[in-house]
């Protein structure tokens, strides 16, 4: 396959602990769910995504969770293209937590904006709802990104959730608002 036809592309799903990041991404690249929890150091998965008849090779890094002084670590922004925001829908505190996630990637990289999606995992447990659906819509207009919600355990809207990222970063290289191709962030 020519490189024209086949692009590489990383995607960073960051969020606080024990919302459903690596559940998430599991679902997505094995097509399971994973019912036991042990905390992510770090892992990343590579998975072939066709999005408009373009073949895209995605390495998916599922994160550690991360809290306000969670120090932002490089390889979750030099080289990354977008970014999945994850907060449960059951954790008002993990909902607050995306936003200043979102915001040390900007101080971080030093754009004004990043590609991302901000995904309201955990649907399934609506009976513990803390974050409504359009408390997640009004944070995903206020930065400029798409927004979903998801249920990693029923497999609801797990592709779309990537899906939304590719088209988030293609969106935003056409509009000149990411990273150069080689997707290097620079800080100056």
């Amino acid at each position: 396959m020519s490189s024209d036809s086949l692009k590489k592309r990383k995607i960073a799903v960051l969020g606080s602990r024990s919302v459903g990041k690596s559940s998430l991404v599991v679902q997505y690249t094995d097509n399971h769910f994973v019912e036991a929890y042990y905390p992510t150091i770090e892992n990343t998965f590579t998975k072939g995504i066709n999005l408009k008849g373009i073949e895209y090779d995605c390495d998916i890094i599922d994160t550690a969770g991360q809290d306000e002084y969670s120090i932002l670590n490089h390889k979750h922004a030099i080289g990354v293209h977008g970014y999945v925001l994850v907060y449960s829908v059951a954790s008002r505190a993990s909902f607050e937590m995306v936003r200043i996630v979102y915001d040390k990637i900007i101080n971080f990289c030093g754009l004004p904006a990043i590609p991302c999606v901000i995904v309201g995992q955990k649907r399934d447990l609506n009976r513990y709802r803390q974050v409504s659906e359009k408390e997640g819509q009004d944070l995903a207009a206020s930065v400029g990104s798409a927004w979903i919600e998801t249920s990693a355990r029923n497999n609801e809207n797990v592709a779309q959730v990537f899906e939304l990222c590719l088209n988030e970063i293609e969106k935003a290289r056409r509009g000149g608002t990411a990273p150069s191709d080689n997707g290097k962030c620079f800080i100056m």
